[in-house]
């Protein structure tokens, strides 16, 4: 009963913030344009994008986290040990491909790097698994392959995500390859979000309270991102947007900070990228890229789990390997 009661509250207070900050964003948006006389049109529209970014990411958004308490409860760690006696050559491409074996969200996949850290894996392959298991997770290919339905770009950009982002996170491992675990991890201490749970409690009845547990975080941020992602579109004068869209280098480095700032989960986030129809295929692909590597989110999660410079060394590399690679897919897809 008091677990239960503990993880309501946890759950109100969570939903608390982005509700106030969703409240005040259209509150403030539609004050203004009704005082420039264009009020219910405005409204209309931004009803119109925010309801529909949040009815075709939110299956997702539980289909991904139902994918993750699976993991999270039946699937022993014993199995994640096991990559640790492959050679140290082929930990670090075997582990950014275990994403499809094994889908975890961003947030998940930071404990996950802790344990194989913990047991053993070079650094470099539990670093590469853990930022490329967000975007090669099959939840999420399947989630950007319907975000692009019917375009022409959609192949280049589910390719483009899935080669550049295991591109990205193999380069981070290798910048970090050099640090012992000792010094990588940060001692005796680390998130354990995604590791509660009596051990007295059924599987299933930790199952469905990591599932709750799961959604409902995820669901805020992708509440929070939809209303901005609305606002700019609604409200953000069109000539701003196209001045940033149509310069390049950076328009791909304004949605990455966009990105950043969103800290949208990677099962969601193609919905939004696939809303900005002014800025070109790098920019999305960008988004797409570094937004589950490098995010509001994940800089708690990094500091908290990792050492002094990880933070920054992650967005040096991701934000510097992500311009460059987008840049190129661009030129060679047109």
């Amino acid at each position: 009963m008091a677990l239960a009661e503990t993880l309501d509250a946890r759950q109100r207070v969570a939903w608390r913030t982005p509700i106030l900050i969703l409240v005040a964003l259209a509150g403030a948006a539609l004050l203004a344009r009704a005082l420039s006389g264009a009020g219910i049109g405005a409204a209309r529209t931004f009803l119109l994008v925010f309801g529909s970014l949040l009815v075709e990411a939110l299956p997702f958004i539980l289909l991904g986290a139902a994918v993750s308490a699976l993991i999270e409860v039946f699937v022993p760690a014993s199995v994640f040990a096991r990559l640790a006696r492959l050679p140290r050559g082929l930990q670090m491409p075997v582990a950014g491909l275990g994403g499809f074996a094994f889908p975890v969200c961003e947030c998940g996949s930071v404990p996950v790097a802790r344990r194989l850290l913990l047991k053993g894996l070079h650094p470099s392959a539990a670093v590469t698994f853990m930022l490329a298991a967000p975007i090669l997770n099959p939840v999420v290919l399947l989630a950007t392959a319907i975000a692009y339905r019917g375009r022409d770009v959609m192949w280049p950009m589910l390719i483009g995500r899935a080669g550049l982002g295991l591109v990205v996170a193999m380069a981070v491992g290798w910048v970090v390859g050099s640090k012992t675990r000792a010094e990588l991890l940060r001692p005796d201490r680390g998130l354990h979000e995604h590791e509660h749970g009596d051990a007295q409690e059924g599987r299933w009845a930790r199952y469905f309270g990591q599932l709750a547990d799961d959604f409902t975080m995820l669901t805020r941020y992708l509440v929070v991102g939809a209303a901005v992602a609305a606002a700019l579109q609604t409200f953000l004068p069109q000539d701003v947007i196209g001045r940033v869209a149509t310069t390049p280098v950076l328009d791909v480095l304004a949605l990455m900070v966009l990105a950043a700032a969103l800290s949208l989960c990677s099962e969601s986030d193609a919905f939004v990228a696939a809303s900005f129809v002014q800025f070109g295929m790098a920019s999305q692909l960008a988004f797409l890229v570094a937004g589950p590597m490098i995010d509001a989110k994940l800089v708690a999660l990094y500091g908290g789990t990792f050492g002094r410079g990880f933070v920054r060394t992650v967005a040096i590399v991701v934000f510097s390997v992500t311009l460059a690679g987008a840049l190129w897919i661009q030129v060679a897809f047109g």
